[in-house]
């Protein structure tokens, strides 16, 4: 068995938007010592079947505090189904999923907010901490024409933070606001990636 994970390439369709013809499985890998697995990391459309596993991660206490801008009951199903609807509905937002080895483990999606093209994620927490995120990003930019790319994190979010940094984005500011997720005043970061 091969040790270290390998984050690969780029697998979008025409559907996606981005890249329409995405270089093959297996270039522009990068690996890291992890045990003694191999992982692909790939993006793929969100579709129907996906949303019952983000509910229950974006339900989650620990994981809706630790995003902290989240919907006011993240435990509200037809708040999160009426939320998904909205936003695949838009044909300016591109929302997939995040799948490792075939499996999903989470989701990631670009859209525009007052002019501003932003990117949001949001991955199983039982998977927090494997450089999912940060690849699941990586690929996002890749396969995203539009910049500047805009993107938030709460400040107590380290981890996210790290995401956004390890792919270029630079804080340019920050606002303190309310968020639902821990249910208080958060100070969140502006990144910015041109």
């Amino acid at each position: 068995m091969t040790r270290g994970v390998q984050l690969c390439s780029l697998h979008l369709d025409s559907t996606l938007g981005g890249p329409t013809d995405p270089p093959a499985v297996g270039t522009d890998c990068r690996s890291r010592p992890l045990g003694s697995i191999v992982v692909t990391i790939t993006l793929r459309a969100l579709n129907d079947g996906d949303l019952g596993d983000l509910f229950r991660w974006e339900s989650d206490p620990a994981a809706a505090s630790m995003a902290a801008f989240t919907r006011p009951d993240p435990t509200d199903r037809a708040a999160f189904d009426a939320h998904y609807q909205h936003v695949r509905s838009n044909p300016e937002n591109t929302t997939r999923a995040i799948d490792e080895d075939g499996a999903l483990v989470g989701m990631i999606a670009s859209f525009t907010m007052a002019g501003d093209r932003e990117v949001t994620y949001w991955v199983d927490p039982s998977r927090w901490g494997r450089g999912i995120a940060s690849e699941a990003l990586r690929l996002c930019i890749l396969g995203e024409p539009r910049k500047p790319l805009y993107a938030r994190a709460a400040e107590h979010n380290i981890g996210s933070r790290r995401v956004l940094e390890r792919n270029g984005f630079v804080k340019i500011g920050e606002e303190t606001s309310w968020a639902d997720g821990p249910a208080a005043d958060v100070v969140e970061h502006v990144y910015r990636l041109d």
